[in-house]
């Protein structure tokens, strides 16, 4: 599929950069934490959080991971790297809504997702491959494999139908079906109203 969005798409403005060499964990807790965020926002957050100068909490894939004063206790860290790699994404899809005639800076991000998508396998080096610790001391049996990743961002006006959590405009009202044209218009001229009938009538 071309994104993983599988709700309603109207309004929606895509963005999307695949096979890219970072972690995906720490890609879904930077998506985390500009999801549902006004653009203007998530850029300066994305900003600061790749210069190093924010930490960004980590909801997901937090195990042995240490807690952060700055979060108020909670665990997270400084993913430089990947908040950069968010940040040109979002303003991918930035410029995408400008080329289509939309105010980006009024929009807010309604999908932000990571995903790992392709795993290059790797060996050691042929002349220490039969070395029992396999070469720079790991076993033949280990394998540092990349693991590639995939990013998407979609940007939507709060109003309209993009995901449950966005405010539901009023549906519009069906239009009319059109009249025949043989048909005769109310208080038109030459045409007399039906004469109710009377109980003299009804006796002949």
């Amino acid at each position: 599929m071309k994104y993983s969005y599988n709700q309603n798409r109207d309004g929606i403005v895509f963005a999307g950069v695949s096979d890219i060499n970072a972690s995906f964990k720490d890609l879904c807790n930077v998506c985390d934490a500009v999801r549902h965020k006004p653009v203007s926002s998530a850029l300066h957050i994305l900003e600061e959080a790749a210069k190093g100068r924010i930490a960004l909490e980590f909801k997901r894939h937090n195990k042995y991971m240490g807690s952060r004063h700055e979060l108020g206790g909670k665990k997270g860290r400084w993913p430089k790297k990947c908040a950069e790699l968010v940040r040109k994404v979002l303003v991918n899809a930035s410029a995408n809504a400008k080329n289509l005639g939309e105010d980006p800076d009024t929009m807010h991000v309604v999908h932000a997702a990571a995903n790992k998508t392709t795993i290059v396998p790797r060996r050691p080096p042929k002349g220490i491959r039969t070395v029992r610790t396999g070469g720079y001391g790991y076993s033949p049996s280990r394998r540092s494999d990349i693991e590639l990743a995939r990013i998407e961002i979609g940007i939507a006006y709060k109003g309209r139908q993009g995901g449950a959590h966005l405010q539901k405009g009023p549906e519009p009202k069906p239009p009319k079906p059109p009249e025949p044209a043989n048909a005769p218009k109310a208080g038109s001229k030459g045409e007399k109203p039906a004469k109710a009938l009377t109980k003299a009538d009804t006796k002949k």
